[in-house]
């Protein structure tokens, strides 16, 4: 339908032109009058299709909003049952149907609308012209004959059906251009961290990652304050502290899904800015609370962003994340569909998967970031023996929010109100009273 509409538009005006340059040999003067009295049905016509315009806008909207009220209720099911919403989202569901509904049905009858009235106001200009030329043959002076006259009115009305499959073609374009519209904005839109030119492509992270006088707001509000912080090679930092003191935050400047608003992050004594952006990611991997997986096999998630991987690497990396053993055991092995976010798998084997994929991907630098917190105690000590397998002689930034898992680290970094408030081993900080050792005894009262 699309390509039809397109080429319409395309091969009609062509059409067009020629006829009208075939009336101007004929009478040029009557062909003047015709072009003449064309804008106004041209007008209506326009008013029409830009309403359509607008209508397929709000249409394309809301039926986003359809699904993504669908794609919210499916994916929190249980918390929609749990708090008995179930007649919330029902009446959130008919208000946006209704309204995508009411929407479609206007932008139906506009379009309907429009073939009828290009009809009319066809008949209403060759009326025109019978009215104009009939007086043209009519005066004494006229160099027009009823012959020619018949011939013009014949060649005339074989402009009228490229001019409604033209008008067709635009309508039809105008309710696709709203869809493309928002495609294209996505598109288009340029990521707001780029690589500078003449980035240097980071080969290997040598020495150590700083952050010099690092702060960084969200809008106007203050996340980080003046962060200072030396993580040498090979090193373990764990960053702790209350939720919402900036820790995910600070770690997010690492692979550059940020930039400080103040002060500079810097790899081997070059600002993080100064680096390719894929080459510099090149060198990290992350494993979060929340594992993304894939609609895919078992072996194409572990394999993820590394095509040559061959089953020997993935299998290898599944045994270093403790997954080879509950790989074997699903029904087809390492070609085992796992459904979209990996809702066949339990949360501890998807977390599993996500440190199967950042072993294959071999980084020299690791974030983990509360990796645990999510897991059940079974399901943690796997997966805790799993990412200490994976941080061996790497640079691990990990955050935590059981202190019992990142005690052996060589430092660990207190955030509080996004400023670091203490620093120092597990041993230092237990012997202190402050906000480390408050945590501590919290967790160790409350298990």
């Amino acid at each position: 339908a699309v390509m039809n509409s397109l080429k319409a538009v395309l091969k009609e005006p062509i059409t067009i032109i020629v006829y009208f340059a075939i009336l101007f040999t004929i009478s040029a003067k009557l062909t003047f009058f015709t072009l003449l009295v064309l804008p106004f049905t041209g007008g209506v016509l326009a008013e029409i299709i830009k309403r359509l315009k607008r209508q397929a806008k709000q249409s394309q909207e809301s039926l986003g909003r359809i699904v993504n009220i669908l794609d919210e209720t499916f994916g929190g099911m249980r918390v929609v049952k749990a708090f008995n919403a179930r007649g919330f989202i029902i009446r959130k569901m008919e208000e946006e149907s209704d309204y995508y509904r009411r929407v479609n049905k206007s932008m139906s009858y506009k379009n309907e609308l429009a073939s009828p009235v290009s009809e009319v106001l066809g008949v209403m200009i060759v009326a025109a012209i019978i009215f104009f030329g009939g007086n043209m043959v009519l005066s004494e002076d006229s160099s027009l004959s009823p012959e020619t006259f018949l011939g013009f009115l014949a060649i005339f009305s074989m402009i009228i059906q490229p001019a409604k499959a033209f008008s067709n073609g635009i309508t039809a374009l105008q309710k696709g251009t709203a869809s493309a519209n928002r495609i294209f904005a996505i598109i288009d839109t340029e990521p707001v961290i780029q690589s500078p030119p003449n980035a240097i492509k980071l080969e290997r992270f040598q020495e150590k990652i700083e952050f010099v006088n690092v702060s960084f707001a969200y809008n106007s509000d203050l996340v980080l304050k003046n962060i200072n912080l030396t993580i040498p090679k090979g090193k373990m930092i764990a960053l702790v502290g209350p939720s919402g003191g900036g820790k995910s935050t600070l770690a997010d400047l690492v692979p550059r899904f940020y930039d400080p608003t103040q002060g500079e992050v810097k790899l081997d004594d070059h600002a993080l800015t100064k680096y390719d952006v894929e080459s510099l990611r090149q060198q990290l991997g992350i494993v979060t609370q929340e594992s993304i997986l894939f609609n895919d096999t078992i072996f194409n998630n572990i394999a993820f962003g590394a095509p040559g991987a061959t089953i020997e690497d993935v299998v290898h990396a599944a045994k270093v994340a403790n997954a080879h053993e509950f790989i074997l055991q699903a029904e087809e092995g390492y070609e085992t569909s796992i459904g979209e976010r990996g809702s066949k798998l339990s949360g501890g084997q998807r977390q599993r998967l996500s440190i199967a994929r950042a072993v294959l991907k071999n980084p020299p630098i690791l974030i983990l970031d509360e990796a645990t917190s999510a897991l059940d105690t079974e399901s943690e000590k796997l997966v805790q023996e799993a990412l200490f397998n994976l941080m061996k002689n790497r640079t691990s930034i990990v955050i935590a929010h059981r202190l019992s898992t990142i005690q052996h680290a060589d430092e660990i970094i207190v955030i509080q109100g996004g400023e670091i408030v203490e620093r120092g081993t597990h041993d230092e900080l237990s012997k202190q009273n402050g906000v480390y050792r408050k945590l501590s005894d919290f967790q160790s009262n409350d298990n």
